[in-house]
């Protein structure tokens, strides 16, 4: 079988209908197309729902949720598994579909696949430990008892960047809370997701747990849902910009909202850190997903005796990454999304060089068809350079020096972000007075990877509200009730 017959096969083994009370149907209003960002090219097209046909998903969420709260914990976590199992089994076809739509390298993609199955796994698992309390009162007289139920019918919305783990970290909690799902994937890469609703079809999960709505206008068809009083639950991952306005739509019916938003990541490398172990956590820190990741290291605060040499080492680096069409043998930096995206970057790397930044290796696109970024290191950038400030979201780090731990936690907290942050130091004392200096949600110590399906993920100011994955991400999908028992 050829290459490009073997990307065609895999394309046309996904339904791409909205999948709506357990039925997949076309959409009145047609179809939009899903396009390779390597070539520019439409690979697919899918059901462009309408808000109609939004209404009639969170229609089915509602008729499902009654029976679907009392199935058994132990059936929800078996379903859940079963979806791990087949994630599992088919990560290679999975993974060869999420580079066609959204452009990583397909070893990427795989590791994405196995990322997002362990949601499902985790939370298999967590289905039969929510836990209440029975205790005494205070007066020694009555009796206290809380319990878990779950909230409701939740509306998810999620980004194209990571388009499987981001469905799985919220569908998995919400399976095994016993909460019904109308969820819109990005319009960018929606196969991923309408691949992920057969799987869990495929898994035994009753009719109307899960509703699947593809749509090239997000507001148009999820507004009128998140306003809605049915509706219990707003679980987004995307800009704070689009976070900000989902907000203020969800306070009308006083949704309980989880928001994973933008970041701004600091990288932080002091003088007595393993210079190359550093390096190696950068690279990964910033080239995972190509730079188009919440997580990605946004700016790199280095110590001065060792930031030039620093910033050569992950020159030399980059510069030797393979930039091509993910599917390409030995590619390990693919396209961005879109030409917005190059727009974008170009305008923040055109930015720095005029304040004064350095070029040490790349700094421009690459020429032809699709949407192609070199993998660019600069040098000596200014405090007012923007993409210090903002979010880059591509391959470039901008490497500027620190003179003491001070003014190295003063640069990383001096952000409206705070996702995560990366530290690197063979001082033990420091590395725990920094940690608790940085104000973010999440912290790679010596490592340049955070996320995990056992950990709580999530961040403080502009980057969010709430956890997903670890212990605490079923709670979002639960509602505590207490009972005062009379024992008098």
């Amino acid at each position: 079988m050829s290459i490009a017959t073997q990307e065609q096969t895999v394309v046309d083994g996904v339904k791409k209908q909205l999948y709506i009370g357990g039925e997949w149907r076309d959409a009145a209003g047609g179809t939009l197309e899903v396009e390779d960002p390597a070539t520019g090219e439409a690979i697919a097209e899918v059901a462009d729902a309408s808000p109609a046909e939004a209404m009639q998903a969170l229609d089915a969420a509602v008729e499902a949720q009654s029976s679907w709260r009392d199935v058994p914990a132990i059936e929800r976590g078996e379903i859940l598994r079963r979806a791990f199992e087949k994630l599992t089994e088919r990560a290679d076809e999975l993974a060869l579909l999420m580079t066609l739509e959204m452009g990583k390298p397909v070893a990427e993609s795989k590791a994405e696949i196995g990322y997002a199955a362990e949601f499902f796994r985790w939370f298999s698992g967590e289905a039969t430990r929510v836990h209440g309390q029975y205790n005494t009162g205070g007066n020694g007289v009555g009796r206290v008892l809380t319990l878990k139920q779950p909230i409701g019918p939740s509306i998810m919305i999620t980004p194209w960047n990571f388009p499987m783990a981001m469905g799985t970290r919220k569908i998995g909690p919400a399976i095994a809370a016993g909460c019904t799902i109308v969820m819109k994937p990005a319009s960018q890469t929606p196969l991923s997701m309408l691949a992920l609703a057969q799987i869990l079809e495929e898994s035994g999960l009753p009719a109307g747990v899960l509703n699947v709505i593809t749509s090239s206008s997000s507001g148009r068809t999820m507004e009128p849902l998140i306003r809605d009083p049915r509706a219990r639950k707003l679980s987004f991952t995307g800009s704070t910009e689009v976070g900000r306005v989902l907000l203020e739509q969800a306070a009308e019916q006083i949704l309980k909202v989880s928001m994973e938003l933008g970041g701004n990541a600091p990288f932080l490398v002091f003088e007595d850190a393993d210079l190359d172990a550093a390096v190696e956590g950068a690279l990964l820190a910033k080239m995972r997903n190509i730079g188009e990741a919440c997580t990605a290291a946004n700016r790199f605060h280095v110590a001065e005796p060792v930031a030039e040499e620093f910033a050569k080492k992950l020159a030399d680096k980059m510069g030797a990454l393979k930039v091509g069409r993910g599917t390409e043998e030995d590619v390990k930096v693919g396209p961005l999304i879109n030409q917005d995206a190059i727009d974008k970057v170009e305008e923040l790397v055109g930015d720095a060089r005029e304040k004064g930044a350095k070029v040490v290796v790349g700094g421009q696109a690459v020429d032809g068809a699709g949407y192609f970024y070199e993998p660019t290191v600069l040098g000596d950038v200014p405090p007012s350079a923007r993409l210090l400030e903002e979010e880059i979201f591509g391959p470039v780090a901008p490497v500027t020096s620190f003179e003491s731990e001070e003014d190295a936690i003063k640069a990383a907290n001096n952000t409206q972000f705070g996702l995560v942050a990366y530290v690197f130091t063979s001082n033990f004392k420091r590395a725990i007075r920094v940690i608790e200096g940085l104000e973010t949600g999440m912290v790679g110590l010596n490592q340049g990877m955070v996320s995990n399906a056992a950990a709580p993920f999530g961040g403080w100011k502009w980057s969010g509200i709430g956890r997903e994955g670890g212990f605490e991400g079923i709670e979002e999908y639960l509602e505590t009730k207490y009972v005062a028992v009379n024992m008098d």
